[in-house]
């Protein structure tokens, strides 16, 4: 028990940021689990509007998470974990480009080539 009144005021504080930290992580969780549901039903049946559903919930996700962070709630590399499971997850459930395919680059010229134009 606490003996002073500036280790009662302390003990106050500490449960009213005990409160304001579950309320942070709780709805972290709530809003990942919102994001992983959405990515379920637009690889079940991909749409432009669960796309964009998709899109929403991550940003609502990352905006959260960012909070959290900001509030101390967080340690700032737990967030950025949380942020890339969150993008592995997308990137998991986006449709691969078909194999045998091959996308057309444009190649820098060398410095070589720079130099003996001159």
């Amino acid at each position: 028990m606490a003996n002073n009144k500036s280790a009662i005021k302390r003990i106050q504080i500490a449960e009213r940021n005990r409160l304001r930290n579950k309320s942070y992580k709780s709805a972290v969780k709530t809003l990942m689990k919102r994001y992983l549901t959405a990515i379920a039903a637009h690889s079940a049946s991909p749409t432009e509007e669960s796309l964009e559903e998709v899109q929403k919930r991550m940003s609502a996700a990352y905006s959260k998470i960012d909070k959290a962070v900001k509030q101390g709630v967080l340690h700032p590399n737990n967030g950025a974990r949380k942020k890339a499971q969150l993008s592995k997850v997308l990137k998991k459930h986006q449709p691969s480009p078909v194999a045998g395919t091959t996308v057309a680059t444009v190649d820098a010229p060398t410095a070589a080539e720079v130099t003996s134009e001159s």
